[in-house]
């Protein structure tokens, strides 16, 4: 099995590395995966998408971190969620309006995603853009999630996103081939 899924990772790869400019489908889509993770698990399926089709990497940054412990942080993403709260981010991406197809990565909590992800998404015009979103979880899927980027991107054309069991991140290969499959690339 393993060797399966280097096989498959080295093609994709490989296929990528051909095509030209990697940031660039055929088509010349400038491609972004823009993710937050507080786990790792999020941060590992966005570098596995980044790296099957090119894109650019952005990782959602929040100011403040989430604490570590587990209920801690459960607790005030409930709270935040429900105050519709939006969490200053580190860093910004200036030139989001450059990218055509957005990969979105969050972590699913309480049946959405992240606030530090809601920020993000709020804080730009994705009119016109795609966004294609991916949630990991550990049994909700993806929630509300679609629904609710909707919502923070009236404009914008939301692809139906693709949930990832967090504990099985690493070995996500049949999702990230249904992401990259849903832009057509």
């Amino acid at each position: 099995m393993k060797t399966k899924t280097i096989l498959l990772t080295l093609t994709t790869l490989f296929a990528a590395a051909e095509s030209g400019d990697a940031q660039t489908a055929p088509n010349d889509k400038k491609v972004l995966v823009a993710y937050f993770s507080h786990s790792g698990n999020t941060r590992a399926v966005a570098e596995r998408i980044a790296a099957a089709t090119g894109a650019d990497l952005f990782e959602i940054v929040p100011q403040k971190p989430y604490p570590a412990e587990y209920r801690a942080v459960v607790d005030q993403a409930r709270r935040e969620i429900a105050a519709d709260y939006r969490p200053a981010l580190k860093t910004d991406l200036p030139d989001a309006g450059r990218y055509d197809v957005i990969y979105i990565g969050s972590p699913c909590w309480w049946s959405t995603v992240a606030p530090p992800v809601a920020t993000f998404l709020a804080a730009h015009d994705f009119t016109g853009k795609t966004l294609i979103p991916f949630m990991t979880h550990e049994g909700s899927r993806m929630g509300r999630s679609e629904a609710d980027i909707r919502r923070l991107c009236p404009g914008a054309t939301v692809r139906s996103g693709v949930p990832v069991r967090g504990s099985g991140a690493a070995q996500a290969d049949r999702e990230i081939r249904q992401l990259v499959e849903a832009a057509g690339r």
